[in-house]
């Protein structure tokens, strides 16, 4: 039976969960082929390099948003490393030029959930829970993907509209529209299918602590939402001030995973690392995957 393991050690997100399924065996010029069926090429491009992070090679997953003056050029400037395996000042690009405190993780799906001020005139920012079900819906993917995609977003909306106070036909997610967030949650349904996993596994997940700044206020991590997408799934405790685990990482692995703990028993077949965009100094933040049979 073929099994995939997702190894949390430093959280989850969106990006790392694309650049990690593409270090170990998924085609990412299918992925850009596919995404083509949602008929929004335009507002977005894709990269993805190998670069090192805190010793380990690992590959990175971006997403450039095109039509926003300030993603734009934030994104632009490391497109243009794009060649270069040890880009380091890429890592720091998604930060979009916050000031506050490096307790937020910037990977870069996570600002849908809280929609900072700067990004809310956006015109592709505020594509609301049924606009995105009517896009998957009306793009061309097998049933399967379709399914797996859908499952992750209604994860997302059920939990915003419980902490919002608000059915779920009514959410709009701030940004739960933004390109990059429908990319790296259709990007996974599309990966998970393409490699013919019949088992996913994961461990426990790191969530981090501290504080994130977002429009609202001043949050706690796990923020909110990431909290109640993890309900049932277990958690765990770590020291580490940030934000590990994003709401679209949370979902997906949410969703994907059918039970929690350490490495099955396996032989393994191929091993991938995806790269999170921040940089700790103790540990390495990359999301490993394992597969075998």
């Amino acid at each position: 039976m073929k099994t995939l393991y997702f190894d949390c050690f430093s959280g989850i997100s969106g990006d790392m969960v694309l650049g990690a399924l593409i270090d170990a065996g998924a085609d990412p010029n299918l992925l850009v082929a596919e995404l083509k069926k949602l008929q929004i090429e335009d507002e977005y491009d894709l990269k993805w390099k190998r670069i090192v992070k805190n010793g380990i090679t690992s590959t990175k997953f971006d997403v450039i948003l095109l039509n926003s003056s300030e993603q734009t050029h934030n994104h632009q400037e490391h497109s243009h490393d794009h060649e270069h395996e040890h880009s380091h000042d890429h890592e720091h690009d998604h930060e979009h030029g916050h000031s506050h405190d490096h307790d937020h993780s910037h990977d870069h799906e996570h600002k849908y959930t809280h929609a900072h001020e700067h990004h809310d005139h956006h015109h592709h920012t505020h594509r609301a829970y049924k606009d995105i079900v009517e896009l998957i819906e009306a793009a061309d993917f097998s049933i399967p993907v379709k399914e797996t995609a859908l499952k992750i977003f209604k994860r997302i909306g059920e939990a915003e509209g419980l902490i919002h106070g608000i059915p779920l036909e009514k959410v709009h997610f701030h940004e739960v529209g933004a390109i990059d967030s429908i990319i790296d949650i259709i990007g996974a349904a599309i990966f998970i299918h393409q490699l013919n996993v019949e088992t996913i596994k994961s461990s426990p997940i790191p969530v981090g602590t501290g504080r994130i700044h977002i429009d609202h206020g001043i949050y706690p991590v796990p923020a909110p939402a990431t909290l109640e997408i993890l309900k049932g799934v277990p958690i765990e405790q770590s020291d580490i001030r940030a934000e590990l685990t994003t709401p679209t990482g949370a979902a997906i692995i949410a969703v994907l995973a059918e039970e929690f703990g350490p490495i099955p028993s396996m032989k393994i077949s191929s091993i991938g690392y995806g790269a999170g965009t921040k940089t700790f100094k103790q540990h390495p933040n990359v999301l490993r995957v394992i597969i075998g049979d």
